[in-house]
């Protein structure tokens, strides 16, 4: 969703800020090679800002111009897993809804977490994760991924095997090839091998101790204003953007400022007003809304109850 205006010719521009309703959000059910694996297939991918890891060239994407960052989501239903995978650029997801477990290693045995609202996790480069909606009710993850361009994502040997038995084959482009539907693998490609034994052991491991210290913990802190990931921040390694969480009161507001990089919002819980050139746009909970480098913004609480948001910054 876009707002738009007038300028003083009647000529219409573009607003500011652009928008993505939660309920507007358009998932894509057979964006992996695992969606078809018992267990793997009720989950909802979606790319929000940027092209995302999606190995289907037909998921949809909401916001395709560059951010310097990726924003994406996945929503899955109690007991659904996204299998065992590594990822080139960092991956952060802050819990929404739902109780997560996080599982590292290929085999998902080498470290557990367990997430809920309010979390933020941050897993590094080049190691095994997974994680499953451990909860009784439907779970929403939003995650930002780094650089406009995050590459592709390595699977576990076993997830191969669980794909071929059900028509899927990933090819070495990156894309999948559903042999359900007819599809071949075209002369001019190649599967994508399966991963080796010394892929594996070039990857990185994490014990829980290690893995703790990648997330960041909402009852574990009564403070407003939060640097969740930044050089000064709970999380202090270099990602590519900052995390911001922030909490405002009724009526509580911030001063208006310029950004000259990307910066965007995502409202946990609460309605958030973002000002911009005399143009109001209402946040509600579960939306992402993106912001114009250069433009001068103002955050304001206009509703009953506190707002709780994240902001993402790009590097400047």
């Amino acid at each position: 969703m876009t707002v738009r205006s007038q300028n003083e010719s009647g000529s219409e521009k573009r607003s500011p800020v652009r928008l993505v309703r939660y309920e507007e959000l358009i998932p894509c059910y057979n964006a992996f090679i695992d969606t078809r694996t018992p267990g793997s297939d009720q989950k909802e991918n979606f790319t929000i800002i940027g092209p995302g890891v999606s190995e289907n060239p037909d998921q949809h994407v909401h916001i395709a111009e560059p951010h310097g960052f990726n924003i994406g989501a996945a929503r899955q239903p109690p007991g659904c897993v996204n299998s065992q995978h590594s990822h080139e650029t960092e991956e952060v997801f802050f819990v929404h809804k739902g109780t997560w477990s996080f599982d590292l290693g290929e085999h998902g045995d080498d470290a557990r977490i367990t997430l809920k609202p309010g979390d933020l996790i941050s897993i590094p480069t080049h190691v095994f994760r997974g994680f499953e909606n451990i909860g009784d009710d439907m779970g929403f993850l939003w995650a930002v991924l780094g650089r406009d361009d995050p590459g592709h994502v390595l699977w576990a040997p076993e997830v191969f095997k669980m794909a071929e038995k059900y028509g899927l084959v990933l090819l070495e482009d990156g894309s999948l090839i559903d042999t359900n539907e007819g599809d071949v693998v075209p002369a001019d490609k190649k599967p994508m091998p399966v991963t080796t034994g010394e892929q594996i052991a070039k990857l990185k491991t994490f014990d829980e101790a290690q893995l703790r210290g990648c997330c960041t913990f909402s009852e574990q802190s009564a403070s407003r204003n939060r640097k969740l990931i930044a050089e000064d921040g709970e999380l202090d390694w270099p990602h590519g953007f900052e995390v911001i969480q922030a909490r405002l009161g009724e009526q509580d507001s911030v001063s208006p400022y310029a950004f000259g990089s990307s910066e965007v919002l995502f409202v946990h819980d609460g309605e958030l007003t973002i000002e911009t050139a005399g143009e109001e746009t209402i946040v509600r909970a579960g939306d992402t809304a993106t912001i114009a480098p250069g433009s001068t913004r103002s955050f304001v609480n206009k509703s009953s109850g506190d707002v709780d948001f994240l902001i993402v910054r790009g590097k400047l």
